[in-house]
């Protein structure tokens, strides 16, 4: 396939994919009614020139547009009221998320309270819907690095500081207008964020595709993911600059992400609790988590292994040769080993694991586990690893 074209998709939503698509973003706000925008990204992004260079061709095309960059990298709860904050006072009419997992995050959560005066936290995953809310603004979503796939749907990771716990925000109404996946944007991105970004998209195919429901759509693209991932990755990490590579590492993640709405596993209900409570970057902690809980899921996923071994290696192998490959590709992106090598401390281990249980990708791990268990794999993880 030629990732240097230009492709327009209506699966799931309305994708628009090509270098330099970015310059379409003036159009799509005046096709779908939009005159001030606001741009929410992360507080790493803000400075960027890429983001400068958006500004300035938004304005120049005539909309009146702010930035909004107050969200970490892992978002918080009152970081997305002081953005709710900014869309009204500016009288904005839209919002372009564009960044990271956290820009887009921060975007998507913003523009779930943006019109609406419910609690944040009501649109918790497991909510009731709320038939009396006002309508969501447009949203619009432009990732900049190829590994959250977050730009399809309206799942915002956001951190409750008061509970110490990260939640799955969204509402079954909230679907942004389009997903702009130019990856040019992509090409400046350091290598170690290359390397983390790029685990965390293959992390969402490989738990989507090991959850243990019927849903072949979901299957289909994680396999898909796989294939690309597994023939990009070390590509764009040890060429930075290659645009094929990085074209195909966009769409990948994007298909990742679309095949976790069938639910994810242990590495991320794990991850997002060490994420809230030591603030490390997501896509590492699922990298250094991973190892481990494909060996406790051994069991549950031997029937899957052959599929995804040969979707990202494109040869047969058990179980042994898909821990293996996953192993090397980790030390060639020089991925560490332990999460006590990227800050995380070894006094909480029970409360992460209470917390973890909890969370919703815990629900639908292919094996279950107890809090026991969960803390053992912690345990495991932080001293050991891989």
């Amino acid at each position: 396939m030629d990732f240097k074209a230009s492709a327009d998709w209506t699966f799931p939503i309305p994708i628009f994919y090509g270098p330099e698509r970015i310059k379409d973003v003036s159009n799509l706000c005046k096709s779908h009614g939009i005159t001030r925008p606001l741009v929410v990204t992360d507080k790493g992004s803000a400075e960027l020139q890429l983001l400068k260079n958006f500004m300035k061709q938004l304005n120049s095309a005539g909309l009146k547009c702010d930035l909004f960059s107050g969200i970490s990298p892992n978002p918080i709860g009152h970081e997305i009221y002081d953005g709710k904050a900014a869309y009204n006072s500016g009288k904005h009419d839209g919002i372009i998320a564009i960044g990271g997992g956290s820009g887009m995050d921060g975007g998507k959560a913003i523009s779930l309270i943006a019109n609406n005066d419910d609690d944040l936290w009501k649109f918790n995953y497991n909510f009731e819907a709320n038939k009396s809310l006002q309508a969501f603004p447009p949203l619009i979503c432009i990732p900049t690095t190829a590994g959250t796939g977050a730009e399809t749907e309206s799942t915002a990771m956001v951190t409750n500081s008061k509970l110490g716990m990260k939640f799955c925000l969204w509402h079954p109404n909230q679907k942004p207008i389009a997903a702009v996946l130019d990856p040019s944007l992509t090409i400046g991105l350091p290598r170690n964020l290359t390397a983390w970004t790029g685990v965390d998209a293959l992390v969402h195919a490989i738990e989507a595709y090991c959850v243990n429901d019927l849903h072949s759509p979901a299957d289909g693209v994680a396999l898909e993911a796989l294939s690309l991932i597994g023939e990009n990755l070390k590509v764009v990490y040890a060429r930075p600059d290659n645009l094929t590579s990085r074209g195909a590492m966009l769409v990948g993640s994007c298909l990742a992400g679309i095949a976790f709405l069938k639910g994810l596993g242990l590495v991320h209900a794990i991850s997002h609790m060490v994420g809230a409570e030591y603030d490390t970057q997501h896509g590492l902690t699922n990298a250094v988590i991973l190892p481990c809980v494909l060996k406790f899921n051994e069991n549950e996923i031997i029937n899957k292994i052959n599929r995804m071994h040969f979707s990202q290696y494109s040869k047969p192998g058990d179980f042994v040769d898909f821990y293996k490959g996953t192993c090397n590709l980790l030390d060639e992106l020089e991925i560490p080993k332990t999460l006590k090598e990227i800050g995380v401390g070894n006094d909480r281990f029970h409360e992460l694991a209470v917390k973890a249980r909890k969370d919703a990708a815990s629900f639908t791990n292919p094996r279950d586990a107890s809090i026991g268990e969960i803390e053992h794999l912690i345990e495991e993880v932080y001293s050991v690893g891989r």
